[in-house]
């Protein structure tokens, strides 16, 4: 591995603040604006039972919108990406590389990126965060509970969006730790959960790929890791320069809560922690 690039801060990523902007019922979504491709998809999970009403808009960024919203097991997160063309996230290719695509046609559409290639595009990642929650989630790791699946028949009828279990309460959804004001001492103890979450992704063969203070949540005192369509394993040829990135993208998003380090450290410490016990993992009760 080369080191040098474990020193090197990953290009900063521009983030938006957004608050929960109001609420909107399921007749407002239901009934106006026929032709808005968010509404008609608010109302498919409506009608397959997975929500029973949206309570506010969390955040709207450039890849997707996340609304707080009701459903039969409690407060749900729907996290609804935006069209590929429209998003800022176009150049995936660096994930992609090593996944083995058998259909050759399919294959060569989502290269070049026509339309019917970005719709496979776009449902190959929503389908990819599922997978990768249920993976982590079943394992025991500190992540959202998904709340379509696990069978990927299940959770392809909400394409595109993502539901999972909301962290945090309606009234007080858990922030980033990006936007978090830690004392010194929960600071630390978020380090170290934090070094420890990236340590158990990779003892599962994984690395984040985008894994830093603006990724992971911060609620009762414990750190959970969030966004995961980007999961690279070790088949991709890029995996340990996106290990590295990680590590390093945590050393930098850190030091504003007084954690002063630096990614070859971090990686060291991951990588040692990696070969340590795994969490328990979870029942999944019928």
């Amino acid at each position: 591995m080369d080191d040098a690039w474990a020193d090197t801060p990953p290009p900063p990523r521009r983030r938006e603040k957004n608050r929960p902007v109001g609420r909107r019922h399921l007749a407002d979504l239901t009934t106006s604006e026929p032709g808005d491709a968010q509404d008609d998809v608010i109302r498919r999970l409506t009608d397959r039972g997975y929500i029973t009403e949206v309570v506010a808009e969390l955040k709207s960024g450039k890849e997707a919108t996340a609304y707080v919203a009701r459903g039969p097991r409690g407060s749900v997160l729907v996290k609804l990406y935006r069209d590929l063309q429209a998003r800022s996230f176009q150049n995936d290719q660096v994930y992609r590389e090593g996944q083995v695509i058998l259909d050759a046609r399919a294959a060569k559409a989502m290269q070049k990126r026509t339309r019917k290639g970005l719709e496979m595009l776009q449902q190959d990642w929503v389908l990819s965060e599922y997978a990768h929650l249920w993976t982590l989630w079943k394992a025991g790791l500190n992540v959202p509970e998904p709340l379509a699946g696990p069978h990927p028949t299940a959770y392809a009828e909400t394409v595109p969006a993502v539901v999972m279990r909301l962290i945090g309460t309606e009234d007080h959804v858990a922030p980033r730790l990006s936007d978090a004001a830690l004392s010194p001492a929960q600071a630390q103890s978020a380090w170290n959960q934090s070094v420890t979450g990236l340590a158990d992704l990779l003892r599962l063969g994984y690395a984040h790929g985008d894994y830093s203070t603006y990724n992971l949540l911060w609620s009762e005192d414990t750190v959970t890791i969030i966004d995961f369509p980007q999961l690279a394993t070790r088949q991709n040829p890029n995996f340990q320069t996106l290990l590295a990135r990680d590590a390093q993208s945590l050393a930098t998003s850190f030091r504003k809560h007084g954690i002063h380090t630096d990614g070859t450290q971090v990686l060291r410490d991951v990588q040692r922690r990696a070969l340590g016990p795994a969490p328990e993992p979870r029942v999944l009760l019928p």
